[in-house]
């Protein structure tokens, strides 16, 4: 068990940002304030249009799943549901990314089916990431990290947080986040890069970093990484499975999203140079081999939208289910066809083959959205929760089948 939504952004004022960003003064040609050269390629702008439909409970008869499973809400009106994390007493913490706040989902009577959503903080800047340990709420926002100690004694009296670390970098663009502490005790929070592709020279860019749980001794764990919203650790190996979201503006197909796999420290995964282990970039890969990265475990879905990812560590479902990896598909906002709003599933076989699959699929309908699975919870009793922040909403998927 492991211990990220709609931002509508204008075109006008992302750009104006983006040029603000990029006219800072700096002794570097060609570079701005941060240390960044910035692509001389359009920019994507992150406008995310969505279909505005109301979802009713009908709405989960369109989910097709394989035979036995079964889905219904576990908590609604969770606005903008984000990234999950479970305490061992059982309360669910909720981030968000436009909303602003955190919730505390409490099931008190057991019936697999939220008693109450509370929000015990609000405006939060995108506070995306969640994680919990030894009794402490971790939040992150965009450029800190905030701890909530005894949280759980005090769900409608927070306490006021504690700032465990508040230098991360500013802009918004990648800059929410998803956090987990490791087996090494350690938080692992990953900084995307600022922009659709550029090369900065700032090491906590496009990369995952790690730090103590006080918030000392950050460093980078993985490099290269454009911006990952999800990841795990392996039940048996310990070693850390990620997701990341592919570059944007090189077509419907081009390049994939990607999983990936960093069993060590140091490891570089291609951004800006190559993507998907095979896709030179048009500008920053002249001159660069893709041989020199490590390629993904697996090309997911190109634009999918891919977020949270998890182990499956339950024994509820078949047997075919334990340790493989289900992956939530956010969804393309600009891909001519969509393409993901689903969760889907990569399995490793006994012969270590592998496959790619949707699991749960329907939240888009003839080209029409419903809602977008962000992130996947394993429960102590093997059923799997989703969220799902355009229907504002938690699922809870069963298996009952033979």
């Amino acid at each position: 068990m492991k211990r990220l939504s709609t931002v509508k952004l204008s075109v006008l004022g992302l750009a104006l940002a983006f040029q603000m960003s990029c006219s800072s003064d700096s002794s570097k040609p060609n570079a701005n304030a941060e240390g960044e050269k910035p692509s001389t390629e359009a920019q994507d702008t992150l406008s995310e249009n969505v279909t505005e439909e109301p979802a009713t409970e009908g709405n989960l008869a369109k989910i097709v799943m394989p035979d036995g499973f079964k889905i219904s809400y576990y908590a609604q009106k969770v606005v903008n549901a984000r990234s999950m994390a479970l305490t061992p007493n059982g309360t669910l913490f909720v981030g968000t990314r436009d909303k602003g706040s955190v919730y505390a989902i409490v099931d008190r009577n057991k019936d697999n089916k939220a008693d109450e959503v509370i929000t015990i903080a609000t405006g939060l800047r995108m506070p995306n990431g969640v994680a919990f340990r030894n009794g402490s709420l971790y939040v992150a926002e965009i450029h800190r990290i905030l701890r909530y100690d005894n949280i759980e004694a005090n769900l409608k009296n927070p306490p006021k947080p504690v700032v465990v670390y508040d230098k991360f970098p500013t802009e918004e663009h990648h800059g929410w986040k998803y956090i987990a502490f490791g087996p090494d005790d350690k938080l692992y929070v990953p900084v995307g890069a600022p922009c659709n592709i550029c090369l900065s020279e700032k090491p906590v860019y496009a990369a995952i970093n790690r730090m103590n749980p006080d918030g000392s001794g950050l460093e980078v764990f993985a490099n290269g990484v454009r911006n990952t919203v999800g990841f795990d650790w392996h039940p048996d190996t310990k070693e850390l499975w990620f997701t990341d979201n592919g570059r944007d503006l090189m077509g419907d197909n081009t390049p994939p999203d990607e999983l990936n796999k960093a069993p060590k420290k140091g490891m570089h995964f291609g951004y800006p140079f190559c993507h998907a282990g095979d896709v030179l970039d048009p500008e920053f890969g002249k001159g660069k081999n893709c041989a020199d990265y490590t390629a993904p475990v697996q090309k997911l879905n190109p634009h999918g939208g891919t977020l949270g990812m998890e182990f499956y560590t339950g024994t509820m479902f078949p047997s075919t289910y334990r340790k493989q990896i289900f992956i939530a598909e956010h969804g393309s906002w600009n891909r001519t066809e969509k393409i993901g709003y689903q969760v889907s599933l990569f399995r490793t076989d006994a012969q270590g083959k592998t496959s790619f699959m949707p699991f749960a699929a329907g939240w888009l309908q003839n080209g029409k959205e419903w809602g977008r699975p962000v992130d996947v919870e394993v429960m102590p009793d093997g059923s799997m929760l989703v969220s799902d922040d355009m229907n504002d909403a938690i699922y809870r998927i069963t298996y009952s089948g033979k």
